[in-house]
């Protein structure tokens, strides 16, 4: 029998300690990402938690950097040539534009180096 996988409920990435408020402000200030509290007795660890419509994107803070990689959440957007101006102008770098079944995309790092995919469909 099958495991009976219903849903995901939220999405982590982890950012270095040294980076912590850099990537903060980049989720919240940039990419425009509402910020919700956490859990009380999680907020000694630091990081964040956003709200994105019925999912939680959550930031956990690692004391030690890790190898840049391929791993990566997606962020739709209704207007990707508005999101790439907006991106642009914050002075974040674009490094891939492609079009995959569909999904109009580009991709973009965080300060800590984590790859986040912004598409349109």
């Amino acid at each position: 029998m099958a495991l009976a996988i219903s849903g995901i409920d939220h999405v982590q990435f982890t950012i270095p300690r040294a980076e912590a408020e850099t990537c903060l402000a980049f989720y919240r200030d940039i990419l425009g990402l509402p910020e919700i509290p956490k859990p009380e007795e999680l907020r000694a660890r630091g990081g964040a938690w956003f709200q994105i419509g019925n999912l939680q994107f959550h930031l956990g803070v690692d004391p030690e950097p890790f190898p840049v990689s391929k791993r990566h959440v997606c962020f739709l957007v209704p207007d990707l040539a508005a999101a790439r101006a907006h991106i642009v102008q914050h002075g974040v770098t674009i490094e891939e534009e492609s079009v995959a079944e569909g999904l109009h995309r580009f991709f973009i790092r965080d300060p800590a180096g984590n790859r986040i995919e912004i598409g349109q469909r």
